[in-house]
């Protein structure tokens, strides 16, 4: 490896910051899936400590408005990615917390209040309770850290089937094809009062379109051939992220990416958990039973997942 190689490699490496999920929760957790079957939560973090202040340095802590469980087939032709809604009510464990000592249980809790009180350890138990999936792998991404990556790409065509103006995220789209860059595509991934009845389900299934044409791009696009771009990717990227441990490396890293790169984009299947109305709270929502528990089933299973209900 030449020395300019070389000092890439380590620029790489320092970007990376890593959470050690496994030493936190310990041995107590649901097997791993069958065969090579690989499953990887992805969670978007509203923190708006430090550069994400532009979006409301009054709001403080930090919620999982955005989580999907990405489960890659074992034969790595085909994944399935799981939404979770944020207002989902479930049975929130006791969690370790980064200070020492743990959270208290708490009966019926917002789904995202997990990552508020103990971070993606917290949530990462509390998606492996409601669902008997056992997580391989976590990723995090904040707000700035979306937008870099996708600027770093060169953004990403979405077509919308109408106009969606919501202020509070800041989109202004007409319908049509658009090519979104790091602002606007963020803002298309938060909005949920421009569509719809304004519920966290509408904003899932922009975020579904999104994912898709972005998959379909980078499939696409060819980045792998690319040395510049593919650098440029990556340091966007690994600054970007915040991993578990056993990802916390450019060699993890660059083995998860071929691994993904293997999936045909077509036979990617966008799922959403399937919720009904919270009894005590029409704002809210819990897990529509026995559908739920199909879902999560294939997935254990490695198999090819019941549709979406609706």
């Amino acid at each position: 490896m030449t020395l300019g190689l070389w000092a890439a490699y380590q620029r790489l490496e320092r970007n990376l910051a890593t959470t050690d999920i496994d030493a936190r929760l310990g041995s107590d957790r649901p097997a791993r899936t069958a065969g090579e079957a690989m499953n990887i939560l992805v969670l978007g973090s509203d923190s708006r400590a430090g550069a994400n202040s532009a979006y409301g340095a009054h709001i403080s802590g930090a919620r999982s408005d955005t989580a999907m469980l990405v489960h890659v087939a074992g034969n790595r032709k085909s994944a399935t990615v799981v939404s979770i809604p944020r207002d989902t009510v479930v049975h929130r464990p006791s969690c370790p917390r980064t200070d020492g000592g743990n959270t208290p249980e708490e009966g019926a809790a917002m789904f995202n209040t997990a990552y508020s009180v103990g971070g993606s350890a917290c949530t990462v138990k509390t998606v492996e309770q409601m669902s008997r999936v056992r997580i391989d792998h976590v990723i995090e991404v904040d707000f700035t850290g979306f937008k870099r990556l996708i600027d770093a790409i060169g953004g990403v065509d979405v077509t919308t089937e109408q106009d969606i103006h919501d202020p509070r995220s800041g989109l202004d789209l007409t319908a049509g094809t658009h090519t979104l860059h790091g602002e606007q595509a963020l803002a298309l991934v938060r909005t949920r009062y421009g569509i719809g009845d304004g519920s966290d389900l509408g904003r899932i299934r922009l975020q579904q379109r999104f994912l898709t044409a972005l998959v379909e791009q980078l499939h696409s696009d060819r980045l792998f051939s690319d040395p510049v771009r593919l650098y440029k990717t990556a340091d966007a990227a690994t600054s970007a992220l915040t991993t578990d441990k056993n990802l916390g490396s450019v060699r993890a890293l660059t083995h998860l990416a071929r691994d993904v790169n293997r999936v045909d984009p077509h036979a990617v299947r966008f799922r959403t958990l399937p919720v009904r109305p919270y009894p005590r709270d029409p704002n809210r929502v819990t897990a529509d039973q026995p559908a739920a528990d199909a879902l999560w089933n294939a997935l254990r299973q490695d198999r090819t997942p019941p549709p979406d209900s609706d």
